[in-house]
């Protein structure tokens, strides 16, 4: 069942290894798209007023969509180059995740801030449940 929610990742990168960076950006990026069609948006944008801030934008389309993204090989092997180049990795989660999904995340050990959906706001499940208007 579909149940659409957003991820967003801050990150700090190390001075002098911005570059490096946004190469292995790009490759799980590359991956992610390759390779996990529930992930419906996926971009990776640098801070306005820190060029040394990024922070990447996800959207799910179900909770076991993330829980494959924290296990698929090519996002593993970012996490580890991540940890040599950068110094921050935060994690938001905005909208409704089974337990089995706060779990691989809290498994992660970074500081993660989850915000449930409250009865304010809609989704519009036709679009992510392939129903026509």
């Amino acid at each position: 069942m579909s149940n659409p929610f957003i991820l967003i990742a801050r990150i700090r990168v190390k001075e002098s290894k911005v570059e490096e960076y946004l190469k292995i950006a790009k490759e799980a990026d590359d991956a992610v798209n390759a390779s996990e069609p529930d992930m419906l948006i996926h971009t990776f944008d640098q801070d306005p007023t820190d060029p040394l801030e990024f922070t990447w934008s996800e959207v799910y389309r179900t909770s076991e969509a993330m829980v494959h993204h924290i296990n698929n090989p090519p996002v593993v092997a970012y996490v580890e180059k991540h940890q040599k180049i950068a110094d921050k990795f935060e994690i938001e989660v905005y909208g409704n995740i089974t337990n089995e999904t706060i779990k691989a995340i809290e498994d992660l050990k970074v500081p993660f801030k989850h915000f449930k959906t409250t009865k304010v706001g809609y989704i519009r499940d036709e679009i992510f449940n392939d129903k026509k208007v």
